[in-house]
């Protein structure tokens, strides 16, 4: 499994350390980072979710906890925009070559600006969608933001 999504594949080319996660996807469970940290049984804190969003016209991404919300506006203020809103399925879809409920932040087929919530910072590990539906990738929050050529920002509610 190690080589099996783009996201492993660019963790591997990149020389990252990573866990890989797969669990049982239950087909009829919408809320997937939920389901990843119950299954799993992890901490929701520090599962985070990714979300794609357009941010005045530019497709940015947005990881955060599973156990809160992104704050829009924050979001818009973390990369000099004024609007930021949640980019639409099919277009995520396209432009990350990955399905809604398995998007990762590694490995898109085009590179995005990438917002990571502050919060992950407070761990060791963290855990983002592996690329698919029931797989999960476990890794510190600076190789995170190194691969994704990301930043930290306030981008989370509860």
């Amino acid at each position: 499994m190690a080589l099996g999504t783009p996201a492993t594949v660019a963790l591997t080319a990149a020389g990252i350390r990573f866990t890989p996660h797969a669990y049982e996807h239950d087909a009829a469970n919408r809320d997937f980072g939920v389901e990843a940290a119950t299954v799993l049984g992890l901490d929701p804190e520090q599962v985070f979710k990714t979300l794609m969003t357009d941010v005045d016209g530019e497709l940015v991404v947005a990881i955060v906890p599973v156990s809160g919300r992104l704050d829009l506006k924050a979001l818009a203020s973390a990369v000099g925009g004024k609007k930021a809103d949640l980019a639409d399925p099919k277009v995520a879809e396209r432009r990350t070559g990955y399905i809604v409920g398995g998007i990762s932040p590694i490995g898109q087929k085009s590179p995005h600006r990438t917002v990571l919530d502050e919060t992950a910072e407070l761990y060791d590990t963290v855990f983002v969608s592996g690329g698919r539906r029931g797989f999960d990738i476990e890794l510190a929050p600076t190789d995170l933001l190194a691969v994704t050529g990301g930043v930290t920002a306030p981008i989370g509610r509860a």
